[in-house]
């Protein structure tokens, strides 16, 4: 096995002064355009799905549950056929998972809604990816 030794010399400029390593730090200003950039695409985003709406349901449709993008409920609707006065605690189930429903909607819609905007672009490692800076709100 042949030993080998590297020496590695800094570049000078032509006063003969040392030159500043070459290093690979992106443009600030580029880099801050492309921030705004895609500002504006997540709030376009953000908008989209907060103009849409999103139906959760149970029982088969007996109970519906309406919610907006943003998660507003905006109506709930019960068939009279889920409506058992002896029974209430099924009603209560049948709306509570009706909501659960809904509000999952409403997940899938935000994050279609960002999964069309390139965060990677920034540079940014894994700081770019829906979830990446941890679990949202529980």
């Amino acid at each position: 096995m042949t030993r080998r030794s590297i020496t590695l010399t800094s570049a000078m400029n032509h006063h003969g002064h040392e030159e500043s390593p070459v290093t690979d730090v992106p443009d600030m200003n580029d880099l801050l355009r492309q921030a705004m950039a895609m500002q504006e695409q997540l709030m376009a985003a953000q908008q989209a799905a907060a103009e849409a709406t999103v139906t959760g349901t149970a029982g088969g449709g007996l109970v519906r549950i309406t919610l907006t993008g943003s998660g507003e409920p905006t109506a709930i609707e019960i068939e009279p056929d889920a409506i058992d006065p002896a029974e209430p605690e099924l009603l209560e189930d049948l709306v509570l998972a009706a909501l659960r429903d809904a509000l999952h909607q409403v997940q899938q819609l935000q994050t279609s809604a960002m999964g069309g905007l390139d965060l990677g672009a920034l540079g940014l490692g894994d700081l770019g990816g829906p979830g990446a800076l941890g679990p949202g709100p529980a």
